[in-house]
């Protein structure tokens, strides 16, 4: 593989048990469910690359971002009730811009504004009291709950998100979104 195909790469491991104990599985790609390599994932490395891991299977529930680092015991650390189920690779090679239009409501209804930048609080910056639809044109991006990117979270790729509930998360409004840039 040449260089530039490293790069591209991202690599994480994941163990069954808390502070990488047990048996393991090594991930350089999405994987939907975890369980037919590991009964339960409890802690994990993260090698290189960036990733969201979900606490249930297809990429549903609620999400955490993994960037470069040792995360010995997940369930206390990003507060999950159950172990990861799923994780999702993140592409580090957008070099264009980023654009995405938020939606005050679902299916695209309510005012709009369309975002190239970072926003710590929809309410300060576009007088909007939140965001439940949205579509993303260019980038990467990670979705709060709460202002000041706090909360829960939910990552965003390229297409349109018509209501956020049809993705399993328990958290239909969003108040602050940052890109996703190369920094993983």
């Amino acid at each position: 593989m040449s260089n530039t195909g490293m790069n591209m790469r991202g690599k994480i491991t994941f163990y069954e048990e808390k502070n990488f104990q047990g048996r393991s599985y090594e991930c350089m790609n999405d994987c939907s469910d975890m369980s037919s390599s590991l009964s339960r994932s409890q802690s994990c490395r993260v090698e290189s690359g960036c990733f969201m891991v979900y606490d249930r299977n297809n990429y549903m529930g609620n999400q955490y971002f993994m960037r470069r680092g040792e995360y010995s015991d997940c369930m206390s650390m990003m507060g999950m009730r159950d172990c990861i189920k799923s994780c999702r690779m993140i592409p580090m090679q957008h070099r264009g811009q980023f654009r995405m239009k938020i939606y005050e409501k679902e299916n695209f209804g309510g005012q709009s504004h369309e975002m190239m930048e970072d926003c710590d609080n929809v309410m300060d910056r576009y007088r909007m009291n939140e965001c439940q639809s949205c579509n993303v044109m260019d980038g990467h991006w990670l979705m709060y709950e709460q202002p000041q990117f706090r909360g829960k979270m939910m990552y965003m790729r390229p297409g349109e998100y018509r209501n956020f509930r049809d993705m399993g998360m328990s958290c239909q409004r969003f108040m602050s979104m940052r890109r996703i840039t190369d920094s993983c």
